[in-house]
This record gives structure tokens, C-alpha cells and sequence, in this order.
């Protein structure tokens, strides 16, 4: 008779506990499009990312470190060796001058250093202006501070700033502006008209700016980086984020930092306080030591990374897909509206099958509720020039009309 009783009582459907905040935001295009690279076999021109690693002398380094004892934590704001070659490294190379101390915090990787100096600085109903397309991490924390993402777009086909739409999406709700130079995904590297353009909005409006500038030393001939900061009236309201990834093609390193006036780094350091507080204790003394000792070793990178930009671009536009040349970055934006598809995702989706190649779609760059970037298709670049050329092998032995 108990076990009757017992019996009667079923199991109810859970209700769902995932929270709204995350089932608001869709799962990042990048992890659907390698997992159709991974189960087609396609060559992954997708997920920017090296296929080969940066120097070896670094990669010493870190094995070093992990053999002598740095493997418990690291400081929060990071290692003190870390923190002054960063300071070293934006001295050497813009004339910026930093305390480390207090002015330098290192996070894992750039994509929290972005996280943190949002939940850092943005406030439940504050704006955020970000160049559109733009990296979907910005869109995705925005909304994890309770923040409204306003997109100012970079109009293809040759993806410039527009001032007076910038102007005109600033209001009295605005607290952050987001700049992404060199940008991703579109290859635009921004002129010195452009950033002063956003200096003085910036003033102006007094709008806090966050410049993510993973790309910096990506930028390629006839193109200079020009960090934001350097600019009058923007290094006391101006927060700078970088990486060892793209720099040194380490990606999977994850090591970044922030960097400016006291204040604001604090508010990056008191959010990340609360995510990793630490992390990669062994490879804060290689970045150290790549900052300090391998300075050359990123412009010859660019260098490389120009070749196989000429060839990738080359290739496309043989194949009838209109490419423009990135002047910096990993990445390339072609236009597909000529062969005939609706969209750049169901081309995305069908590529691999198809033709054996995975690239990304551009609409999924844009803000919410955006018509822009239908007809755009992100490949990389960052590829051996081998791998580049068996991909445009298999794209020019294909219909590639819908």
C-alpha cells in the first residue's frame, strides 16, 4: 500500500532555470559555424584563429614558469613583472605614460577585460555606442549590465565613420562609447579624422571610452594605429584593452589587460574581481618576457599576415565574390548579393556541404533588429597560405549560386 502511495507521486517537469538575461542572448555564430567545420571536415575560415603558434622563445618562457613554481595564484590585478611591461610596452610604442600600480590590470584574455569595463561602468538604462558590425561579446555584455546597445553603423563598402551619425546617436542617457580599431569584423582601421572626431563627441558629451584594440599591431602598409587615448582630452576618460593573442598569435593564452586613468581601470578591476579574479598564473611571465624581448616579432606577423590577406582577397575576387581589402586585422568581408542568395547565413550554412568551406556571416554583427550586413561574409585570413589556397581550390570547383 506504501508503495502505491509513493508511486502516485511523479516527477514534475522542472521549469526552466535558465535565466532570462541568457536565453535573451542567441549562442555566439562562431560556436555553430566551427561545429560545422569540425563535422563536415571544411576548411575553417570562420573562427579567426592561427594554425600555427607564435614564438617559440615564449612558449620556453611559460614551460620555465610552469617548472618553477608559478602555478597557485596570481595577484588579481596581475603579476607585477606583467603589469610593468604592459606600462613598458604603451610607453615604447605610443608615448603613453602608465603607473602600473594602479593604471594596468591584467584579465583573461581581452573578452574580459570588455566584460569587466562594461559591468565595470554601465549602469541598468545607460547607452552604449558601439561601431556596428561589431564583435557579438559587446551586444551580449551590454545586456548583462542592464545597458542599451545603440549600433552606429560603418557603411559598407568601405566601412568609414560617419560623424554626424555618431553625433546624433549620443543622448543624455549615453555613458559609454565602444571603438574597435583595428575593427572586427570589417578590416577598418580608423584615420586620425575619425578617432579626433570621436575625441570631441567624446568631450563634448563627457562620454567614458572603451577602445578594444587587440588588432594594434595588425594594422598593414599605408595604415597606422592610432590609440585613442593619445588624443587631447581622452587619456583621463579613456579605458584601452589588448591582448598577447592576436599580437603574438597565442589565442588560446588568454591573456589581456586594461589600461588608463586610475579610476577607470578600478572600475574594470572591481568586476573582474568577480569573474576570474585570476587566471593563467604561468603565462603571465611569458607575456612579460614577449612583451620586453620579442618586440619585432609582431610586425614581421603583419607582414605575413599582409601576403596571405593579397592572396585570400585575390581569390575571391576571381570567383566572382567582391572582396574589400582589410587594412588590418585577420579578416575580409566579401559581398554575395551577386550570386543570388537572400542572406549571408543560409550561404554560410550551405557552404560547407557545398564546397567544403566554413566563413561567417555578418548579420549576426549588427544590433538587434538591424537590416545591415544581409549580403556580407566574413572569411579569415590567419590561415598557412596552403590552407588559403585549398580553400579557394574548393569554392572555385562549386556552383556557388543558390
Amino acid at each position: 500500500m506504501a508503495l502505491r502511495r509513493l508511486s502516485a507521486f511523479r516527477p514534475q517537469p522542472r521549469r526552466v532555470t535558465t535565466s532570462a538575461r541568457v536565453r535573451a542572448i542567441p549562442p555566439t555564430v562562431f560556436t555553430r559555424m566551427s561545429a560545422l567545420a569540425a563535422s563536415t571536415g571544411a576548411v575553417n575560415l570562420g573562427q579567426g584563429f592561427p594554425d600555427t603558434d607564435g614564438p617559440s622563445t615564449v612558449v620556453d618562457e611559460a614551460v620555465r614558469a610552469l617548472r618553477n613554481g608559478h602555478n597557485q595564484y596570481a595577484p588579481g590585478p596581475g603579476t607585477a613583472d606583467l603589469r610593468r611591461a604592459i606600462a613598458a610596452h604603451q610607453w615604447a610604442h605610443y608615448g603613453i605614460t602608465l603607473d602600473p600600480d594602479t593604471e594596468v590590470v591584467v584579465t583573461t584574455g581581452a573578452t574580459e577585460a570588455i566584460a569587466a569595463a562594461l559591468l565595470g561602468l554601465v549602469d541598468p538604462g545607460d547607452e552604449v555606442i558601439a561601431l556596428e558590425p561589431f564583435y557579438d561579446s559587446y551586444a551580449a555584455m551590454t545586456a548583462f549590465a542592464g545597458g542599451v546597445l545603440k549600433g552606429v553603423t560603418l557603411q559598407a563598402p568601405d566601412f568609414r565613420l560617419d560623424p554626424a551619425a555618431l553625433e546624433a546617436a549620443v543622448t543624455k542617457r549615453t555613458k559609454v562609447l565602444l571603438v574597435n580599431t583595428p575593427h572586427n569584423p570589417t578590416g577598418t582601421v580608423l584615420g586620425r579624422e575619425e578617432l579626433e572626431a570621436i575625441a570631441r563627441i567624446a568631450v563634448a558629451h563627457d562620454l567614458v571610452v572603451v577602445t578594444d584594440e587587440v588588432y594594434e599591431h595588425l594594422a598593414y602598409s599605408g595604415h597606422e594605429h592610432v590609440p585613442l587615448a593619445t588624443l587631447p582630452g581622452m587619456a583621463e576618460r579613456t579605458i584601452t584593452l589588448s591582448s598577447v593573442g592576436k599580437s603574438f598569435s597565442l589565442t588560446g593564452w588568454k591573456v589581456g589587460w586594461a589600461t588608463g586613468a586610475a579610476e577607470l581601470v578600478n572600475a574594470v578591476l572591481g568586476a573582474k574581481q568577480w569573474l576570474s579574479f585570476t587566471s593563467g598564473a604561468p603565462l603571465q611571465p611569458a607575456v612579460a618576457w614577449a612583451l620586453e624581448h620579442e618586440r619585432a616579432w609582431p610586425a614581421s606577423l603583419a607582414g605575413e599576415l599582409e601576403a596571405r590577406r593579397d592572396l585570400l582577397c585575390d581569390g575571391l575576387d576571381a570567383l566572382g565574390l567582391p572582396t574589400r581589402r582589410p587594412e588590418g586585422t585577420y579578416f575580409a568581408v566579401s559581398d554575395i548579393s551577386g550570386l543570388g542568395w537572400d542572406d549571408g547565413l543560409s550561404f554560410c550554412l550551405a557552404l560547407p556541404e557545398r564546397a567544403g568551406v566554413v566563413a561567417i556571416p555578418l548579420q549576426g554583427f549588427y544590433a538587434e533588429g538591424s537590416r545591415e550586413g544581409q549580403q556580407l561574409v566574413r572569411w579569415a585570413f590567419c590561415k598557412q597560405p596552403a590552407v588559403l589556397e585549398e580553400a579557394l581550390r574548393r569554392l572555385g570547383a562549386v556552383d556557388l549560386r543558390p
